[in-house]
Parts: structure tokens; C-alpha cells; sequence
């Protein structure tokens, strides 16, 4: 049934014109085949249903604070929450108008603000090198697959035209927020965003998510139900930016969008979901993504706001 569903829709999304636009910005992100899609749904038992381009690497982007938020969590616990709030933002990604007002208090840990303040906390007591490589450490623990590496392009390719992050890092130094360096704090964060995976290594790195916190491939506690529940709220109210509303209202799940075309979606007690279209809307979100997202939550009835 999920194969068949999942082959169904990568099918539908392969004839449709309606494609959005890839990430000019990021000259590296500007050159992926804007035609590409692939899906990957891993359910419970470890059973994999992927259809296109799923077994292509793409640039994680934005989902990767999914990532951090976790590692963070882990080191700080609720004190997390003194540097970072967790309301959606109903502005831009990369918005610092929210900043002046809140005194340099990011929104929440998904939009780039909160994210290079979760990278702050992560970085703390590190060196960038060794931060960074607990980040990708935890990544390819997750994902059972080693092979999990950083796009070093994408990676400097950021750091070369990251201005707007360079200001929203400085502001928030300017606040007490950031305790290190900005260089050293943005440089883990550009990196992080640019691991690339592919849409199966992407589910399966979300399993924890969908399952109360436990990898069910192993047993094993990767966090505890409590947080996998906040985390997957924090996904449904903040994960697309000043479009997770209509993401919530018309998918019906916890999902983290990446300006790489990705998104990670959750459906708990169920399966990790891991869709890749590069083609964004006005929001940022991948366009043809989230259609995908919609047309499997319906068809397979996954909302968790009920059939």
C-alpha cells in the first residue's frame, strides 16, 4: 500500500509544471536541476518505500537545526529556552526585525536566527572543528550510514554571500546571546547546513521523531518521549518559517522545510518521511514538497489531525 502510494505520487509530482524557484542566493544551490524529486517513507519496522530521486544527495539546509535543536537539548536541557523562544515567527527566515524587538531573543530554534544561537550552545566549550564533527557524528548515528559528508562547495559558498546571518550573529553578540566568537559560531552553522543527504538517509535519521524518541531499528533511547514530543511540536508551529500554518493546515504533520528543497516530515507511531524537490516557494519551502506531503497524508490517512 505505502509503495504504492509513494511511487503514485513521485509519478504525479515528475509531470507537473508547477515547480516553484531553487535558492538563487546560494550560488551553489542556484545550479541543482530544479527538475529533480524523490521520496522516501520508512515506516516503523524499518520498511522503506522511496520512489525518484531518492537515492540522490541534496543539501539539508535548514533541516539540519532539527539536528542541532536535539544535540542542544541534550547539553542544556530547558536552559535552552533562556536564549531561544519557541513561537512561530510570521516573518522571513532570515527576518531581523523580530530581534530589535525581543532584544536579541531569536523567535524560535528553526528560523537562522535561533538556529546560529542553538549552534552557539553547541559550540560552546569547542573548538569549530570539534563541534562540528558532533554535529555530522550525530547524523551519521542516526542514519546508520557513515558516508553522511558536508558539501564543502555549499559550505563556502555560504560563508562567501552569509551576510544577512553575519548581521543577525552580531546583532544577537551585541545582546549577550552568542557567547563565542561570530566567525567561530557561523562557520559551524554554514557547515552544518550544507551535510548533504539523501532522502532515505534523511528518513531515516528522522525514526527517533516518530517514534517517542527511540530508534526502533536498534531499541535504543535517543531521547526521551518527552522532548520527541516537544521537538515534533516545535516542527508542526515553527518548522516553515511564516508558512508552517498553511504547511500544518494543508499536510497535517510535524515537518522542517530547507531552502535546499527538503523537508522532513513525522508521523508519529507510524513513519519518517523525507521529500526533495528543489523548487521553493514564496516562503522558502519546497513547493512541489509539500504537495507530495499533502497527497500522502490524504491518501494514506497520516494527518494527526485525523482522516
Amino acid at each position: 500500500m505505502i509503495e504504492r502510494v509513494v511511487k503514485e505520487i513521485a509519478d504525479e509530482m515528475r509531470q507537473r509544471p508547477d515547480r516553484g524557484e531553487v535558492a538563487s542566493y546560494i550560488p551553489e544551490l542556484a545550479r541543482v536541476d530544479p527538475g529533480a524529486f524523490g521520496l522516501a517513507v520508512i515506516d516503523a519496522e524499518g520498511n522503506v518505500a522511496a520512489a525518484g530521486d531518492a537515492d540522490v544527495p541534496f543539501s539539508i539546509q535548514s533541516i539540519s537545526k532539527v539536528f542541532t535543536l536535539t544535540l542542544a537539548l541534550g547539553k542544556a536541557g530547558d536552559r535552552l529556552w533562556r536564549r531561544v523562544g519557541r513561537e512561530p515567527s510570521g516573518s522571513a527566515f532570515n527576518s531581523i526585525v523580530q530581534l530589535e524587538h525581543e532584544r536579541g531573543i531569536p523567535r524560535n530554534p528553526f528560523i537562522n536566527a535561533g538556529a546560529i544561537a542553538v549552534t552557539d550552545l553547541i559550540l560552546s566549550g569547542h573548538q569549530p572543528r570539534e563541534a562540528l564533527g558532533e554535529i555530522l557524528r550525530f547524523m551519521q548515528f542516526l542514519s546508520d550510514d557513515a558516508n553522511i559528508t558536508i558539501d564543502r562547495a555549499v559550505a563556502a559558498s555560504e560563508q562567501r554571500t552569509g551576510f544577512r546571518n553575519a548581521a543577525l550573529a552580531n546583532y544577537m553578540k551585541s545582546f549577550g546571546v552568542l557567547e563565542n566568537p561570530v566567525e567561530f559560531t557561523l562557520g559551524v552553522y554554514f557547515h552544518h547546513c550544507a551535510i548533504a543527504m539523501t532522502c532515505k538517509q534523511l528518513a531515516m535519521a528522522g525514526r527517533f521523531l516518530a517514534h517517542s524518541g527511540i530508534n526502533p531499528a536498534t531499541g535504543a533511547l535517543v531521547v526521551h518521549p518527552d522532548r520527541a514530543k516537544r521537538i515534533n511540536a516545535v516542527m508542526l508551529t515553527c518548522g516553515h518559517y511564516d508558512g508552517s500554518g498553511e504547511f500544518a493546515y494543508r499536510v497535517g504533520l510535524p515537518g522542517k522545510s530547507g531552502v535546499g528543497g527538503g523537508i522532513l516530515a513525522i508521523a508519529p507511531g507510524k513513519a519518517s518521511i523525507a521529500v526533495w524537490s528543489p523548487g521553493l516557494d514564496a516562503a522558502g519551502n519546497s513547493h512541489l514538497g509539500r504537495v507530495a506531503l499533502e497527497a500522502l497524508t490524504k491518501r494514506l490517512g497520516w494527518s494527526i489531525f485525523g482522516v
